[in-house]
């Protein structure tokens, strides 16, 4: 890194690791040595499905938590607590509803103890600046979506920020609004009416980071570490439609997809058994994309980019059902495509019944747990088992919220091929009729 670069970097992360505890007291790695530093006008994109510690790797440079080893340097000086010069759009509104627009952008210069007289100039700039002038006083009650995102923006422009964190600012609001913020958002920052030096964006939609970010990092998962860092040398305004805009696309695509078939394989090896992560994926979700994928004009083959837009979904839907189609070989996702197998497209043209005893048939082949929790019930004389005996080992390998999730998908999973039942109620599971 030269020197003109490193005298104005905003951001500095020197081998960041954090690790959380898990009920054994064993640590469980959420970050691994992540390093980078973020330039004066840049905008970087942290992209990366659920579970690649992008939100935790944002607490940590807010301040908010301290990373279990290495350095946040902001400004050139260490990072150990909350900076006032650091602000935070969030992917909720996380509006009062009891208060007006005027005053909820208000709410941080309180805390800065600005003077009243100052406080209004820079709430009513604020306001003006981000399209709400007129909305002052009303409630949140009476904004869209739209609008009460933007107040969210205004609220953190509003303490003349030198850092902006935005995790998911776009992901709550509907498809036409998100794109009109956006672009807004990239015209104040294009025309430097924005008092940020810098930018860090968490999101899961590769085309909104290609369109907006000077360079992108693509985050593997478990744990969360930099797979990728991509400079995308196009020239803004950028165009959807253009070849070269494409090429960032399909690459970032094809680096996710090998990277999901390298977290299989060692899943397979490393955890082979019980204990792996299972994608979030129900079964409505996986049928569906069969189908989708089956029908013209895919006829069995697609590249993710391309059948991902139609669908409209991002990295954080799309990469979980084809995990599982992955996972359950009815399809195999290779260099940023994927391909039914020839279960999938029997399972495609299957009717119901033999729908369920094909994804049966491959639950039990493919997805030791379920076939775990299935053998437990067999050999119990009551043929019922409570959650908590499953949580428990699965937490000792994953963290809670992935061990829960993880029994959730095959709850859903089990559910479906009635291997077995599960009271929510109660919390126990047993075997049915049906599935013997």
């Amino acid at each position: 890194m030269d020197s003109d670069k490193t005298s104005s970097n905003i951001l500095e992360l020197h081998r960041i690791s954090k690790s959380f505890a898990k009920p054994s007291r064993e640590p469980l790695p959420v970050l691994s040595d992540i390093s980078l530093s973020l330039h004066e006008g840049e905008i970087v994109g942290l992209l990366g499905r659920s579970g690649s510690g992008k939100s935790t790797l944002l607490r940590i440079i807010d301040g908010l938590i301290k990373p279990t080893s290495g350095e946040v340097r902001y400004c050139g000086e260490p990072l150990t607590a909350p900076a006032a010069g650091i602000a935070v759009v969030f992917q909720t509104f996380a509006l009062y509803p009891w208060l007006t627009v005027m005053q909820n952008v208000d709410l941080g210069l309180d805390a800065l103890k600005v003077p009243r007289a100052e406080a209004e100039r820079r709430v009513m700039s604020a306001i003006d600046l981000i399209g709400l002038d007129g909305f002052q006083s009303a409630y949140p009650r009476e904004l869209s979506g739209g609008m009460r995102q933007r107040v969210g923006f205004a609220r953190a422009l509003v303490s003349d920020p030198t850092l902006l964190l935005m995790d998911e600012p776009f992901s709550a609001l509907d498809v036409l609004t998100a794109e009109t913020l956006r672009t807004d958002f990239l015209d104040l920052w294009a025309e430097h009416h924005l008092p940020i030096k810098a930018v860090l964006m968490v999101t899961h939609n590769i085309e909104e980071a290609v369109l907006m970010c000077d360079r992108i990092l693509v985050l593997a998962s478990n744990p969360g570490r930099i797979a990728a860092d991509i400079q995308v040398a196009l020239p803004q305004p950028r165009n959807r439609l253009d070849a070269a805009f494409h090429s960032v696309v399909d690459d970032i695509y094809s680096i996710l997809t090998s990277r999901t078939i390298e977290s299989i394989a060692l899943q397979n090896r490393n955890q082979g058994s019980v204990v792996r992560h299972l994608p979030q994926a129900s079964t409505n979700q996986i049928l569906g994309f069969v189908e989708t994928l089956a029908a013209a004009p895919y006829s069995g083959h697609a590249e993710l980019a391309k059948i991902a837009a139609p669908l409209a979904l991002a990295i954080n839907k799309l990469f979980p059902v084809a995990e599982s189609l992955h996972l359950l070989e009815f399809a195999q996702i290779d260099n940023g495509a994927i391909t039914l197998t020839a279960a999938g497209h029997l399972m495609a043209q299957a009717g119901t019944d033999e729908r369920k005893k094909l994804f049966r048939e491959h639950l039990l082949r493919f997805v030791p747990l379920v076939t775990h929790i299935r053998q437990v019930l067999n050999e119990r004389e009551d043929h019922s088992a409570p959650r908590a005996r499953f949580e428990f080992e699965l937490e000792d390998h994953l963290n809670a919220s992935d061990a829960e999730k993880t029994l959730r998908t095959a709850i859903g999973w089990g559910r479906y091929a009635e291997l077995f039942a599960y009271d929510d109620a109660t919390r126990k599971f047993s075997l049915v009729d049906a599935a013997h």
